[in-house]
């Protein structure tokens, strides 16, 4: 049962920037990121409101991902990234990125923000710190 409605075109397009923004975290890291992209698509809050689907969430513009630059981006996507795709649709989550609509890569060896557009800091995982929205904001994702 998906969580969220999508399309096998929007499928693989989530598994594309999944694998564009988080190869080198692995499959893990991947999957969080996939769990920001549903998270917008669900929340009917802050720059989210109007953003439904996959496709909407990925293109939007302010707002969307610098993923969809990286020449990673712009081919197939692979059985392994399809699949761990179609698990983020299906509704699985990882913390710290549960409830989170941000995340962002510091730089080498440097710390998380204590909060990313005034949001508080969710955890890190290897390279990103996720952020989640002020308690009681998103009531779709919490």
């Amino acid at each position: 049962m998906a969580i969220i409605q999508s399309t096998s075109k929007e499928r693989d397009l989530l598994a594309r920037l999944m694998r564009a923004e988080a190869i080198g975290e692995g499959d893990l890291g991947m999957l969080m990121v996939g769990n920001v992209v549903v998270n917008r698509a669900l929340a009917s809050c802050y720059t989210f409101k109007d953003v439904r689907t996959i496709s909407e969430v990925i293109y939007q513009s302010p707002g969307g991902f610098s993923g969809v630059d990286s020449p990673l981006f712009f081919s197939n996507p692979t059985t392994v990234e399809q699949n761990l795709a179609d698990r983020i649709i299906r509704g699985e989550y990882y913390y710290p990125a549960t409830h989170s609509l941000w995340f962002y890569a510091p730089g080498t060896n440097q710390a998380c923000k204590t909060t990313w557009w005034d949001q508080p800091l969710a955890g890190r995982y290897k390279n990103h710190c996720f952020y989640e929205p002020v308690s009681g904001a998103c009531q779709e994702i919490h």
